[in-house]
């Protein structure tokens, strides 16, 4: 695997399959929680689906956990190759006309989604993982109903002004980032030329709709808290 990735264009082609794989998780990820708009039943239903059952809990999710810190860990590492390949100071570097400022700040929005993450573990996946595996509950229901918990703990993590516009500029963000990066894993799979125009208006499409939709139930469940 490290001679594998050794490569400049291994590593390019696994950051772009791994950033391919969080593209799709994020298009299952926010079809979950669009329908917590018009079905508190069936966000709670497939909620606990995907909280329960074993290929989602024990594959499915190490394998999530596992993209994301290869995608992190790769973004550092190309970013530090790219910046030793150019060591070479120039009087004058004007690189604003040769790269949008998205391009060049991929690094620094990352961190920041990466931060997010973190406090998406804290909101929802750690207290999930504590109340199915360390208090033995994996009924998924609150405590003395037969109601499942899920929507109302979504609706509870959103009472707090200060959280959603966290998860707002997160997303924001996010589109940023996606706005270069859905092109860039494109394009290092080998899907340019005459794909380009494609994978570009496919790419600002996926960058605004995402994380708007992210962002929509975020908002709504604070507004209906």
């Amino acid at each position: 695997m490290s001679g594998f990735l050794s490569s400049s264009i291994a590593r390019k082609v696994a950051m772009a399959l791994s950033a391919l794989f969080l593209i799709f998780f994020l298009i299952m990820h926010l079809s979950v929680n669009l329908t917590s708009l018009f079905s508190e039943t069936l966000f709670n239903h497939l909620s606990h689906f995907m909280g329960t059952n074993p290929m989602v809990q024990f594959l499915l999710q190490p394998i999530l956990i596992f993209g994301v810190v290869f995608h992190f860990v790769m973004g550092f590492v190309l970013e530090l190759k790219n910046k030793k390949a150019t060591a070479v100071k120039y009087a004058k570097d004007n690189g604003a006309a040769n790269s949008t400022w998205t391009s060049r700040n991929m690094v620094y929005s990352g961190l920041v989604i990466l931060a997010f993450i973190v406090l998406h573990f804290i909101d929802f996946w750690i207290p999930e993982l504590n109340v199915k595996y360390v208090h033995g509950d994996m009924s998924g229901l609150l405590e003395g109903t037969q109601d499942f918990r899920y929507f109302e703990e979504l609706q509870h993590k959103f009472v707090n002004p200060l959280r959603v516009l966290a998860y707002v500029v997160s997303f924001v963000l996010l589109g940023l980032h996606l706005s270069h990066g859905f092109q860039s894993a494109f394009q290092s799979m080998g899907f340019n030329n005459k794909y380009t125009k494609t994978v570009k208006a496919a790419g600002k499409i996926y960058s605004i709709i995402v994380p708007a939709g992210f962002i929509l139930v975020a908002v709504f469940h604070f507004l209906n808290h």
